[in-house]
């Protein structure tokens, strides 16, 4: 009789042990739905911001590379001009004279380096500064120089290069045409 309330017993346990695991698998199953239905949900919503300031560049015209082709010196680059450091972007833009006429422009009561702006950028806020960029700030159309920073230092060369890298592909996702330039 011992023996058999031994065996009901150890039987009742390993139905209880057994039970207890399902719903142990059934929970983490769960939980992996539920993880993957959230990260679908970050998805469409990253997918969607990207649509819409993909939306808020359309305004800007294609480039137009005949505009742009010989410019060879970071100074006479009129669009803007993206120089990269190990953490953070330098955005400099040169924005549109208010004034269509051409009598005095380019002298000293209408020097471009007056409309000339340095803007120092996190490469998480990129696209919302070219977001905010007004259509005269870009001459050759949407289109962007980008450089690694002459600044950096040499020990710091290759995390440069992979926020260049990584600028460029964000650049590329907006829809702008990225012109990059030599190391100098």
């Amino acid at each position: 009789m011992k023996g058999f309330l031994g065996l009901a017993l150890l039987l009742v346990v390993a139905l209880v042990a057994c039970h207890k695991e399902e719903q142990a698998v059934v929970g983490v199953a769960q939980h992996a739905v539920s993880a993957e239905h959230r990260a679908e949900a970050a998805a469409q919503a990253s997918a969607t911001v990207r649509d819409q300031q993909r939306a808020a560049l359309a305004n800007i015209p294609l480039p137009t590379k005949s505009l742009y082709v010989d410019v060879h010196e970071p100074g006479a680059w009129a669009n803007p001009f993206l120089s990269v450091d190990a953490d953070r972007l330098n955005l400099r833009v040169t924005m549109a004279d208010a004034n269509p006429s051409s009598l005095g422009q380019g002298t000293m009561l209408r020097p471009e380096a007056a409309r000339r702006q340095e803007i120092q950028l996190r490469p998480a806020d990129l696209a919302e500064a070219l977001i905010a960029l007004p259509p005269g700030a870009w001459r050759y159309g949407r289109v962007i120089a980008v450089a690694e920073s002459p600044l950096a230092n040499s020990k710091d060369r290759p995390k440069v290069r992979r926020n260049v890298e990584a600028a460029i592909q964000q650049l590329n996702d907006l829809g702008i045409v990225v012109e990059e330039w030599p190391t100098r």
